[in-house]
């Protein structure tokens, strides 16, 4: 075909496409309909994570899977603001990785609302100012997020559930207007920073590193110093209109944070359904020889993969601890029912946290 051709099909290609879409979003506003009538909640990460697995099943290419997902985010995103005005807090400021992450979950058609503290994301989830909360809880090269050991805490007592996890890969640049050799203070992130040490070692040795809040606040800080740099998204440097003058500084490739959406209690109740899911707990034990082993003994014996343990001060009683595990499996499954019956008979504490998708 010639280039005329070509692009007289792309265009009825488009109206077949956008025809297609507009009715599958009336099939989604009816379901809206439908949760509210029953009072179910607008997002459902499981159902989410059996709408991405059939389309990359269904893609022969050439387009790729992860291009087709961000395809479907935003058709699902413009559902989701049709259906219900959602509003999703994190911790903000704006522009920073967590705000990212919100975005990859939830799209760009959502309301969202930056929030100083985690104590104030779950707040305002709590009070339904917002559907649901974005926040960071750990990272593959640091470990857990420093700022976020106060979310575990807060789990304990609110009644808020974990319904999915964001998996976002980490990648630093260098934010500033000035030239690399010239550039005499960086500001970022104390995990930012760390994450990037080896990089700044060997490319900015003259320069002195200082913590502040945030990744977009340390871009905000250089924009106004002549002589400052900042470790930050692409997102941060675009919202505040400071060049990059080194991309992907980050000492690992792999480089990537766990992040935790909570809200009212989870969607992931129906039956299982031969999904892959995670559920988190928390238990305390007594203090005694042997009570941890006892606490682990229900997991191993029924083959049950504990894939994080992550211990606490209680801040009731000194040197007593709550410990936050993620198992893999549905609060439904029968292997972990009986862990829970099991546990409660030996642990003063055990609550369910969430079962969610454990898509990464």
């Amino acid at each position: 075909m010639s280039l005329e051709e070509y692009r007289k099909r792309i265009d009825e290609i488009d109206e077949q496409i956008i025809r297609l879409i507009n009715e599958r979003t009336s099939m989604a506003v009816e379901i809206g309909k439908e949760k509210a009538a029953i009072g179910n909640p607008v997002f459902d990460a499981k159902r989410e994570a059996q709408v991405f697995e059939k389309v990359t099943d269904l893609n022969e290419g050439p387009i790729g899977d992860d291009a087709l997902k961000g395809i479907y985010r935003e058709i699902m995103s413009g559902n989701y603001a049709l259906q219900r005005s959602a509003r999703i807090a994190y911790l903000g400021p704006v522009a920073t990785f967590t705000h990212q992450a919100a975005m990859k979950q939830f799209g760009d058609s959502i309301k969202y609302r930056p929030m100083p503290t985690i104590n104030d994301v779950f707040v305002e989830v709590d009070r339904g100012e917002a559907d649901y909360g974005v926040i960071p809880i750990e990272n593959s090269a640091e470990g857990v997020v420093f700022h976020s050991l106060h979310a575990f805490d807060i789990l304990v007592e609110s009644d808020l559930k974990i319904v999915a996890q964001i998996f976002l890969p980490i990648t630093h640049n260098l934010i500033s207007h000035a030239s690399l050799e010239n550039v005499k203070k960086i500001y970022s992130k104390d995990q930012a920073i760390a994450q990037c040490r080896g990089w700044l070692r060997r490319h900015v040795p003259q320069a002195e590193l200082t913590d502040v809040s945030s990744t977009a606040e340390a871009v905000r800080i250089a924009d106004k110093e002549e002589d400052a740099a900042a470790i930050a998204s692409v997102l941060a440097a675009e919202e505040h209109g400071v060049p990059i003058i080194s991309e992907e500084i980050q000492d690992m490739n792999n480089n990537v944070t766990r992040f935790l959406v909570i809200g009212p209690e989870s969607e992931c109740l129906s039956p299982v359904d031969g999904g892959k899911y995670k559920t988190s707990l928390v238990l305390s034990i007594l203090d005694k020889p042997g009570a941890l082993q006892c606490m682990l003994e229900p997991f191993s014996k029924r083959d049950i993969n504990l894939v994080k343990i992550e211990s606490r001060p209680s801040g009731i009683k000194a040197w007593e601890y709550w410990f936050f595990v993620d198992v893999i499996g549905h609060i439904k499954d029968e292997a972990i029912r009986e862990v829970i019956a099991e546990l409660e008979k030996g642990c003063p504490i055990v609550k369910w946290l969430g079962s969610y998708p454990n898509e990464t």
